[in-house]
């Protein structure tokens, strides 16, 4: 007999268990009771809820005889396997005094570490989607139709359709619960399967499980920018910019790679990061995360941030995983003050330090937006509502419409558990990545169109703070004590006006010259990659010594130098006027670099 059928767990009333995994529990035992229970259902927890712990319980909901738990990574099948490990000091069952002993036998699907005995020992299998992928893979093919009566799928978003189909239909009898943060997709479209339980984000900020939210607008009075069909330089209004922000794609792409508009929300995310640690008594510990809508666009901003006199650093799924870690490990260790994301910062990463979003990227969907708030909605101060620690803040600019996913996530942080149960299931789904941020993802080979706005200046730029619960007591009350005093709505919004943090000409030379190499050897990977050409392979070499790309970014780097009149290990002596010059010029100098490699070949 299954441990999941004979042992009963002490989860209702018990005080290390929290409300929203009590309260799935009892949801999931009720569904379980239901003679016409549908097969597929979900459950909606916000970032910091216990999702991981409600994992652990749902089999005994359903008295599993053997369950299947399904992460999207690496990283979080091993952080579930943590979970249900008896070896584990932190285990779930153990750590909130669930279970006495006799603990569920928990088995791992990951290479050729384990084998078919081990998973008929186990009451539950954990494993990561890659591993169960294709129709011909060894455990589809190896396993019964009947092997599994329950599969628990974490983050549906991350899941591949194909792969997912295959799998319901592999254990047709198998009833299936999908865990996630968000009930939309990536795309827009709802989650499979009927909702039977979320716990709002209001209820979360309400009893301290995530941190209080509030969205700081950059609203420009005007905003000037030259049109690239026409070249007419043109002056709009707030609501101009607003309204070309939700219907014209180029110019919410442009509001987000302009200098103009970048110095903005590096400023406004900078002064509210320093107002937050002041108030927790500087505590440096709290970071800005920053979402980039490429790699290009990422060194942008971390220039940025650096010339301000930031610790600043990137992660990219384009980068060496090692490279990744080494910068993870920086944050986690509190030696970055800011970190920029590309695409997705790594799964299953958590750091509850991250208290400002800086949004620099495009959100078309609600989901995709929640994941990334979601990275600084994690509570510091556990259960502790109104804590100074416990706040986090999303900066965005009006013109990148990102308002109306604000707006969206109001609705969601509101929503109670009527409004989700009236989702329909979703048949033939395409998951795409939920962490994916960019518009258009990077694609090797394939030019990016130029934008086609050129955002000149902004005049008056003021910053309005929008609380994610608008019945916030709390707010209410510092209202009223203002307008005690005798400040009115014109004083309030003085000392809102947006200010730039300033810079020095020796910080600003100093970001701009460690950030040059960098360029250098992002567009070698672009020519090499437009090529279809190994960066490692010596083909363009005739006398095969250099590898393909040292030998490109050889002959790139003396194009640089050539331009300004410097030796190889000169660059530390560039001036400001020198790095604006090569700034300037940096398109001719790649491409004659790539004509004197390539010999104008296409």
């Amino acid at each position: 007999m299954s441990a999941f059928s004979s042992q009963v767990p002490q989860v209702v009333d018990n005080p290390a268990v929290r409300i929203p995994q009590q309260e799935t529990f009892q949801a999931l035992q009720a569904h379980a009771q239901r003679p016409d229970r549908p097969r597929e259902v979900g459950i909606v927890l916000p970032v910091g809820c216990g999702k991981s712990g409600c994992i652990t319980l749902t089999p005994f909901a359903y008295s599993s005889r053997r369950t299947l738990v399904v992460a999207p990574g690496l990283k979080i099948a091993s952080q579930l396997l943590a979970d249900f490990e008896p070896s584990n000091p932190d285990m779930f069952y153990t750590k909130c005094n669930i279970l006495t002993g006799d603990y569920p036998e928990p088995a791992e699907i990951r290479g050729s570490t384990v084998n078919r005995t081990d998973l008929d020992e186990a009451d539950v299998v954990i494993t990561n989607v890659h591993q169960l992928q294709g129709v011909e893979n060894r455990w589809l093919r190896q396993l019964p139709s009947d092997y599994f009566d329950l599969i628990l799928f974490d983050e549906g978003h991350h899941s591949v359709a194909a792969t997912w189909e295959l799998l319901k239909s592999s254990f047709p009898q198998a009833q299936i619960v999908n865990f996630s943060a968000t009930p939309a997709r990536a795309d827009g479209q709802q989650m499979s399967g009927e909702v039977i339980y979320s716990f709002s984000v209001a209820r979360a900020i309400q009893m301290g499980y995530v941190k209080h939210l509030k969205a700081l607008v950059l609203n420009p009075r005007t905003l000037r920018y030259v049109r690239g069909q026409d070249g007419e330089e043109i002056e709009v209004s707030l609501e101009e910019v607003r309204r070309l922000g939700e219907q014209d794609s180029d110019f919410r792409r442009s509001i987000m790679t302009s200098q103009e508009t970048l110095d903005t929300i590096v400023d406004a995310s900078i002064r509210e990061l320093y107002r937050i640690r002041e108030a927790n008594g500087g505590d440096t510990r709290h970071k800005i995360i920053a979402a980039a809508l490429n790699y290009q666009h990422c060194h942008q901003i971390v220039r940025a941030y650096r010339s301000r006199n930031l610790r600043t650093d990137f992660v990219h799924s384009n980068e060496d995983s090692i490279v990744n870690e080494t910068v993870l490990s920086k944050l986690k260790n509190h030696q970055l003050d800011v970190i920029v994301q590309v695409r997705k910062l790594s799964e299953g990463f958590d750091h509850p330090f991250l208290s400002v979003a800086a949004v620099f990227s495009v959100f078309s969907h609600l989901s995709p937006f929640i994941q990334f708030v979601g990275r600084i909605m994690r509570a510091i101060a556990q259960n502790q509502p109104g804590h100074p620690q416990n706040e986090g803040t999303v900066v965005f600019h009006a013109g990148a419409n990102i308002a109306a996913r604000w707006e969206d996530f109001q609705q969601y942080s509101s929503a109670d558990q009527e409004y989700f149960q009236t989702l329909l299931p979703a048949e033939e789904l395409e998951f795409g990545d939920a962490s994916e941020l960019t518009i258009d993802p990077d694609r090797v080979g394939v030019p990016r169109p130029p934008n086609t706005v050129e955002v000149r200046s902004q005049t008056d730029l003021n910053v309005q703070e929008i609380l994610l619960l608008e019945n916030d007591r709390e707010a209410m009350r510092a209202i009223e004590l203002l307008r005690s005093k005798g400040y009115d709505l014109g004083d309030i919004q003085r000392a809102w006006e947006h200010k730039p943090v300033p810079t020095s000409k020796l910080r600003r030379r100093q970001a701009a010259r460690s950030e040059l190499d960098a360029r250098v050897k992002t567009e070698v990977g672009r020519i090499l990659g437009s090529r279809n050409i190994n960066p490692k392979g010596k083909e363009l070499d005739r006398a095969k010594r250099k590898d393909n790309f040292v030998l490109l970014k050889s002959c790139l780097d003396r194009q640089v130098n050539s331009l300004v009149g410097i030796q190889p290990k000169q660059r530390k002596e560039l001036s400001q006027e020198q790095l604006d010059r090569i700034g300037q010029d940096f398109a001719a100098l790649s491409a004659a670099a790539e004509a004197e490699v390539f010999g104008g070949k296409g």
